[in-house]
């Protein structure tokens, strides 16, 4: 595997940040072909992919990654 980025000329690189812990976030605007053929459009400047398929906006993430811990209710976690 290459360490050093494959540059094509005439093409600007694009950014993607991989977090192990959530979603992938991309330089946008992004197009997004999806499984079933379709297409998915953001124009944002920065993008969140889903990576865990539990967001309910997929493929954009929702943040449905994130879980509560075992005994957290709205209390503990400052949202009254």
């Amino acid at each position: 595997m290459r360490s050093e980025p494959e540059h094509v000329p005439g093409r600007a690189a694009e950014r993607v940040v991989i977090d192990p812990e959530g979603p992938l976030l991309m330089e946008g605007p992004v197009e997004i072909r999806l499984p079933d053929g379709s297409t998915a459009y953001s124009d944002r400047f920065m993008v969140a992919v889903c990576t865990c398929r539990r967001s309910r906006r997929y493929p954009w993430c929702d943040t449905s990654h994130r879980r509560r811990t075992r005994g957290e209710t709205d209390r503990t976690r400052g949202e009254d």
